[in-house]
């Protein structure tokens, strides 16, 4: 089983998208058996009292532009954001960041990344270290769509190639 973490800032823009969007093609692909797919926050912003808040409402409408949440797999309306953990590092194989700051703000959370786990999503693609924009601020949530699918096809194939799938 191939565990997969998406990391951003406040777990209900980014991070969720690529969750489902790669729930999505490893549904599509007949592959999500072997897969665990997750996100969460490197902040605490987006979580009350102990509750997180749900996907962000535009982040939801361009998941639902694209098809995406209409199946058992993909149905995001639950997705609560929560903040990434210590122990998060031990359980997933890949933790994968939206930007260098998540990446910062998850090693300061989850201590040193000594097993080279935590990377960006856009690494896998031909533009490694370049960020994916945060649609909270930008308002492109087109734009982070398409970097999200870019990053997780790209995932994707590292996996196929390194004979992981």
């Amino acid at each position: 089983m191939i565990k997969v973490l998406f990391i951003c800032h406040g777990n209900i823009c980014r991070s969720p998208m690529a969750e489902f969007i790669l729930k999505d093609m490893v549904q599509k692909r007949g592959i999500e058996n072997q897969f665990e797919i997750a996100s969460a926050a490197t902040s605490t912003e987006e979580i009350w009292n102990g509750k997180g808040n749900p996907i962000y409402p535009p982040a939801q409408a361009e998941l639902i532009k694209h098809n995406i949440g209409n199946t058992a797999y993909t149905n995001f309306s639950s997705k609560r954001a929560r903040q990434v953990t210590r122990e998060d590092y031990a359980h997933y194989d890949y933790l994968l960041c939206a930007d260098s700051n998540n990446i910062r703000n998850t090693i300061r959370i989850t201590g040193p990344d000594m097993d080279d786990k935590i990377k960006l999503l856009l690494d896998f693609t031909d533009c490694p270290g370049r960020s994916i924009a945060d649609p909270w601020y930008s308002n492109r949530f087109d734009e982070t769509y398409r970097d999200i699918v870019a990053g997780c096809e790209a995932f994707l194939k590292y996996l196929e190639t390194a004979q992981k799938l």
